[in-house]
């Protein structure tokens, strides 16, 4: 009796060893490769079959299937990498009558939350004065957010499967007073997912020269030197680099930070991916450059892909100012240096098979114009195998 007492302490003490083990082991990057292994096709959806008689017909009362925002504008989203100019985009919808623009919404700082928010407003997002003014008063959504969704699965296709933020988006746009106009850093590639759950939307895509925005996310370029490694890149890495290499190396094998010889590949990969994904998955692309250069031209043609008629083209021309053309990517390294860097890339991208990038994809229906090539000007020297800015 005395033996069969100690089992069940026993068997506490085994089970609780085995699942700190196993706790540990899905921190490691072996673990999780593992893990996402065997799990492969088994959340995906599409087991069911689609029904041949519609229950809502038999029983009128029963909701007509599938997904309905009622009594709401079909949403504006606004992709872009970081530093690209994405918050002059926002601040442009914030400033169109009849729209409500929302900043940021996965920003791990909750903007609908004044305890964890804070005060602070980047000093180079010019004429902009606070970030959170149109979440006032929506607390209740914490409810769905997740900060996970900053750094973990940042690729997410139409199979995959997140209530959660699909929920929350939703709330965000139904708690509009206006049409809601969503501008995110963090869905790059998620773009397919965001369609599938929110086929009404119209989804604009803005991109930014690879060089000039490499330069822009290094606060002080003199601490990332062109010799500097990833590990000494590591102290400086200000926004996410290493933090989204490591999760989408999960499905982009190249990027697995231990391959790079800078920092500057993981951060071309991931911005000629991310523009293949936007280009591919958005309505309309929108080059930074353009923007500022001609907003003339380039402001009524952003509205006119996403549907708005009445704004002041004068008041939203204002809030735009060109970049300090002494602020290039030519002050931080020599073109020769890029161009072997992104050489380098471009090969590795092309024999891991570029076509596959995206999968298959609905033909778009608005573009702002069609893709040209510069032939003369300062961001000729990208190399030749890209056709950049519209």
């Amino acid at each position: 009796m005395a033996f069969l007492g100690f089992l069940g302490p026993a068997r506490m003490f085994a089970r609780s060893t085995f699942f700190n083990l196993w706790r540990k082991a899905l921190a490691t990057d072996d673990g999780k490769r593992l893990l996402a292994d065997s799990l492969a096709g088994l959340t995906r959806p599409g087991i069911v079959p689609p029904s041949a008689v519609r229950a809502d017909a038999i029983y009128p009362e029963l909701p007509a299937p599938g997904m309905s925002l009622t009594n709401h504008q079909p949403p504006i989203f606004i992709t872009a990498r970081f530093r690209s100019g994405s918050t002059l985009l926002w601040n442009i919808f914030r400033h169109v009558q009849g729209c409500t623009s929302f900043y940021e919404p996965l920003n791990e700082r909750r903007w609908f939350d004044p305890a964890t928010r804070g005060t602070r407003v980047d000093s180079t997002h010019l004429g902009v004065d606070d970030y959170w003014r149109e979440y006032e008063g929506l607390e209740a959504l914490g409810r769905w957010y997740r900060e996970e969704w900053t750094s973990r699965r940042l690729f997410m296709d139409h199979h995959d499967w997140d209530a959660g933020l699909a929920e929350y988006i939703g709330a965000l746009i139904a708690a509009a007073p206006q049409r809601a106009a969503l501008q995110f850093n963090r869905v790059d590639f998620r773009l397919s997912w965001l369609r599938r759950h929110f086929p009404q939307a119209t989804i604009v895509h803005l991109y930014r020269h690879p060089r000039d925005q490499w330069c822009s996310t290094l606060v002080d370029p003199a601490r990332v030197p062109p010799t500097a490694t990833v590990e000494e890149f590591a102290a400086h890495d200000g926004y996410y680099l290493l933090s989204w290499a490591r999760d989408l190396s999960y499905y982009f094998p190249f990027l697995d930070p231990r391959l790079a010889s800078h920092p500057y590949e993981l951060f071309y990969y991931l911005w000629r991916l991310s523009f293949m994904f936007g280009t591919r998955w958005a309505h309309a692309s929108v080059s930074f450059e353009k923007l500022c250069a001609s907003p003339s031209t380039e402001i009524p043609a952003l509205m006119e892909a996403v549907g708005i008629t009445r704004y002041s083209l004068p008041s939203l021309a204002s809030l735009i100012e060109r970049p300090d053309p002494n602020k290039t990517w030519s002050r931080y390294a020599a073109h020769d240096w890029f161009t072997a860097h992104e050489r380098h890339c471009e090969g590795v991208l092309a024999r891991w098979g570029q076509p596959l990038l995206a999968g298959a994809a609905p033909q778009n229906d608005i573009r702002l114009r069609q893709k040209e090539t510069l032939t003369s000007g300062e961001h000729t020297d990208v190399p030749a195998s890209q056709t950049l800015y519209r």
